[in-house]
């Protein structure tokens, strides 16, 4: 059986096991699956885009692009529709724009050709190759406090404030007790290094919400709407227009930013970066997240992605391509089950990302925070990730001031030609795409 996952997943017995990567798959999926209820709400918005035929394409956009990941990655990530390319596509471009979601769709598919290209060529492995050590760890921790901030706000732990941005949320709703209670329970069951003790939390939690009225469903099996209202819906005669330039950029930039920010936190934490600073299987990785972008464009979805969420399985002891392959023959069964796979409340699954947001920060200490020239700009990259809610911009940032700063500091030494490249083209980027 082993000779056979090797072969499919990468499996290496030395590193993990079955149950291993099966409870790692399982909980990735149970951290991500919200896109699924998300994600057909975001875009009921816009007409004629149907939330029965959105939920069926976020799910079959998902188990193509984790199959990819699992098959020729060989990598424990998850990918689906990024929430936060679906909220730029529906209130920027379609609302904000004024462009329909079929010119939306097209800059999307565009973008995932260009993806294609880019990683083909390698040009998106060199890009990685360009960062610096203190960068990825200031990327993995930095990640940490994003996926910690999330879990906080979908618990309701912190809420938005109109003077302050940011406030403590009413800790007596139900919702939010829940979700320390949550807390609480899979601390423990962390604690005492209980195996599978997250995906126990998101169940016992689930559970307890039950009673609460919070853990509730409408039936238990539905059969998939057909697709055919949004997929392959193009709208070709703007391809050459500037918005099209503007919006195929625009995502380009963001998509390939968070993804590559997150493969690099991710493998970090989980001691797959080599000695030389290299990640095994980046390339192949990347094409996986650029043939889901595509493939999700032609279904009728926004950008697919690689999700930070990832790092909940990794945290759980997941390594190979089987923990991907798990999450693929999850998001398949939910498009049969969806009733009962969207029973689970965010208040269950906040308390996972506010603990692998504490496993993402363990990094923070191989930062020389004495040296300066390499803190500061890995402080800015950690600490933009949470406040600017985008992993893309805490590494655009922080690779923007490693630059400037050993530059002018004159630390010649440590800037190759290609980190220079990239300073300019991210700090154009700022210039010419708002």
């Amino acid at each position: 059986m082993h000779p056979l996952l090797e072969k499919l997943f990468g499996f290496d017995s030395a590193k993990t096991t079955v149950k291993t990567e099966i409870l790692a798959g399982f909980t990735i999926f149970l951290t991500m699956s919200y896109i699924l209820a998300v994600n057909p709400k975001m875009f009921s918005v816009l007409e004629q885009m149907p939330s029965g035929a959105v939920f069926t394409a976020t799910a079959l956009a998902a188990i193509v692009g984790t199959l990819v990941m699992s098959l020729v990655a060989k990598m424990p990530f998850g990918l689906a529709p990024g929430l936060g390319l679906n909220a730029f596509f529906v209130y920027t471009v379609c609302l904000g724009m004024n462009c329909s979601w079929q010119f939306a769709l097209t800059a999307v598919f565009i973008e995932g050709l260009i993806f294609i290209l880019l990683t083909v060529t390698s040009i998106r492995e060199a890009i990685v190759d360009a960062i610096p050590h203190t960068m990825k760890t200031a990327i993995s921790a930095g990640i940490g406090l994003f996926i910690a901030f999330i879990g906080l706000q979908n618990a309701g732990i912190i809420v938005n404030n109109e003077s302050t941005l940011v406030a403590i949320g009413d800790l007596t709703n139900k919702n939010t007790l829940l979700a320390i209670i949550g807390l609480i329970i899979t601390s423990w069951l962390v604690v005492k290094n209980i195996k599978g003790g997250m995906l126990l939390g998101i169940l016992i939690t689930s559970a307890i919400g039950i009673p609460l009225g919070i853990t509730h469903w409408d039936g238990i099996v539905s059969t998939p709407q057909s697709i055919s209202d949004i997929a392959f819906k193009f709208e070709w005669d703007k391809i050459f227009t500037v918005d099209m330039v503007v919006v195929v950029l625009t995502f380009l930039f963001i998509d390939m930013f968070g993804a590559m920010g997150t493969f690099v936190g991710v493998c970090l934490k989980a001691g797959m970066v080599g000695p030389d600073g290299k990640i095994a299987r980046i390339k192949q990785a990347f094409l996986a997240d650029a043939i889901a972008t595509t493939a999700g464009a032609c279904m009728g979805v926004s950008a697919t992605t690689t999700y930070v969420e990832s790092a909940a399985g990794v945290a759980q002891g997941g390594r190979t391509g089987l923990v991907s392959f798990v999450i693929a023959v999850c998001f398949a069964i939910s498009l049969f089950f969806s009733p009962l796979f969207l029973a689970i409340p965010s208040a269950a699954t906040a308390p996972i990302l506010i603990i692998v947001g504490l496993f993402m920060m363990s990094s923070v200490k191989e930062i020389p925070f004495e040296d300066y020239a390499e803190s500061i700009p890995a402080f800015i990259a950690m600490i933009m990730m949470p406040l600017t809610y985008s992993i893309a911009e805490g590494v655009l940032l922080g690779m923007i001031s490693y630059v400037v700063i050993n530059f002018l500091c004159g630390n010649y030494k440590r800037l190759t030609p290609s980190m220079y490249i990239i300073a300019i083209l991210f700090i154009l980027k700022y210039v010419f795409i708002k």
